[in-house]
């Protein structure tokens, strides 16, 4: 897992980068330029993933493509749960998402953590817009360093 650590210490410096550049005053416009660097280079790497794939039959498939090959490829490691209602609605559940490791696991660190998922739900929006699925992604944490990604797909 050598080549973990450089994209983990990469994301961690580009949070702090954005955040002190700013001077940490519109945390509102800091997520909002993270989530679309991930969103950028969610395109370009879906690109590379599925250039020798055939095409998928249903949105479903998609989403079982993200949470199997895309996370492996990214992660190291395919997401724990998939759930959906159906209706357009999935839930990516990852207990111990690689990206909140280097924070501690106490309550206190909760409000820092929508920061470092930014990056992750622009990842996964860019590569689904790539796909041709027009969606919204967000993430919620209750237990570090578990994590939910809530796909919600936009109807045309």
């Amino acid at each position: 897992m050598a080549d973990e650590a450089p994209f983990q210490f990469l994301h961690s410096e580009l949070v702090q980068f954005i955040y002190r550049s700013s001077g940490d005053t519109d945390n509102g416009r800091n997520i909002t330029k993270l989530e679309t660097m991930g969103f950028r280079v969610g395109q370009g790497l879906i690109e590379r993933l599925t250039k020798d794939t055939s095409r998928f039959k249903d949105e479903l498939d998609i989403m079982k493509f993200i949470c199997k090959d895309f996370w492996t490829c990214v992660f190291k490691k395919q997401i724990d749960n998939l759930r959906t209602n159906h209706q357009g609605i999935y839930v990516l559940q990852d207990q111990t998402f690689r990206l909140l490791g280097h924070l501690s696991a106490g309550k206190q660190y909760l409000e820092l953590a929508p920061k470092y998922l930014a990056f992750t739900c622009g990842l996964v929006r860019g590569a689904l817009s790539n796909l041709g699925v027009k969606s919204i992604v967000t993430a919620e944490l209750s237990v570090m360093p578990a994590c939910k990604f809530q796909v919600m797909i936009q109807k045309a």
